[in-house]
């Protein structure tokens, strides 16, 4: 089994989180990451729709593996600019707004001015408003930006620049505890981006070379449903690294890689789930086979979109997904582990 650098992955997955990429707009931590890829001697190129593709030379030049992660995020855009000089939002990805109810947040202008802020509902005053702030529901129409700027009209806002369209990134508040644990928003996907470079540098430092040439697709638009635009010519399989979704009844734990059976779109191809649980197994590598309702993957996305590829999912267990994630280093590691049995190893 190969060795995954953590403490590579950890730094990476750190300044990653620090990278804001709402889908829509991830041209930075897309410029950030191409530079990984290079420094692995990995050329790279894009998609029309601004995706990253990196090719890494295999024994089997002749049927190419597509492994995807995505690099967007949750997040909101501007709809309205309120007569009191707050923001109502629209959100990008599917969340509860209780679940970012007084997270701190940036609105990024046209021009790139970063304008800090918070979501409260609009009557968030124990009390000003008593019961009210308890018993109503949040929603699209009563969340608010309030803007850390003396702002009281749309003519304040649009002096800051700010005008509806303007993205919205929420604060992620990473932390890695002592035990073990890895907490933040956007674990999905930043987790499986920084483990996938874990699995390159393994490989590359093994002098293993891949079983089949791979390209590496880093998609943006994963959170709406339409990450994966192309293949690649002769991509005979797609491996997508998304998180396993760790809630009663759900079979995955966060100190374990998941390996998904069935999605919300559809099951799996058996024989490529079974060989990648028979690589854990052989590899002492921790893992469980889940199935997911609510949930879909590029590699299940692109599959119902009709690309003729065979798929897969597999990704570190995460406890309250879309939410304020957790999952711990171990499984993050694992991960890598299993994604680097997977590139040097040729599935009969």
């Amino acid at each position: 089994m190969m060795k995954i650098d953590m403490e590579y992955v950890l730094r990476l997955l750190r300044e990653l989180m620090d990278i804001p990429s709402v889908a829509g707009d991830c041209r930075k931590i897309l410029d950030r990451t191409e530079r990984e890829f290079l420094s692995f001697g990995l050329p790279v190129k894009r998609t029309r729709k601004g995706a990253l593709l990196a090719t890494m030379k295999g024994r089997n030049d002749e049927e190419v593996r597509l492994v995807s992660a995505h690099v967007d995020t949750l997040g909101a855009v501007v709809r309205e600019i309120k007569p009191n000089g707050r923001l109502r939002l629209l959100q990008i990805g599917g969340f509860a707004w209780t679940s970012f109810e007084t997270e701190n947040l940036v609105v990024r202008t046209a021009s790139g001015r970063d304008v800090r802020g918070s979501l409260l509902p609009e009557k968030a005053s124990i009390h000003a408003f008593s019961d009210t702030v308890r018993e109503t529901l949040r929603t699209d129409e009563n969340m608010e930006v309030r803007l850390d700027e003396p702002v009281s009209s749309p003519e304040d806002v649009r002096a800051l620049g700010i005008e509806v369209g303007d993205f919205v990134f929420f604060d992620p508040r990473y932390e890695v505890s002592e035990s073990g644990f890895v907490k933040s928003r956007f674990l999905d996907d930043k987790a499986c981006v920084a483990f996938l470079f874990g699995a390159i540098k393994a490989v590359k430092d093994s002098g293993i070379p891949p079983a089949h040439t791979t390209v590496f697709y880093l998609t943006n638009y994963e959170e709406h449903g339409h990450g994966i635009s192309c293949l690649p010519e002769n991509t005979t399989e797609h491996l997508a690294l998304d998180v396993g979704i760790v809630a009663p009844p759900a079979n995955s734990r966060e100190d374990a890689v998941t390996i998904v059976a069935r999605d919300s779109r559809t099951p799996y191809d058996f024989a490529f789930r079974k060989f990648l649980s028979d690589l854990a197994a052989e590899n002492n590598i921790p893992f469980r086979v889940d199935t997911h309702f609510r949930y879909g993957s590029d590699a299940s996305l692109a599959a119902v979109a009709g690309f003729d590829a065979n798929f897969a999912c597999f990704g570190p267990g995460v406890d309250a997904s879309h939410s304020y994630e957790r999952t711990t280093i171990r499984a993050v590691e694992a991960s890598g582990e299993l994604l680097a049995a997977y590139l040097v190893t040729d599935r009969k």
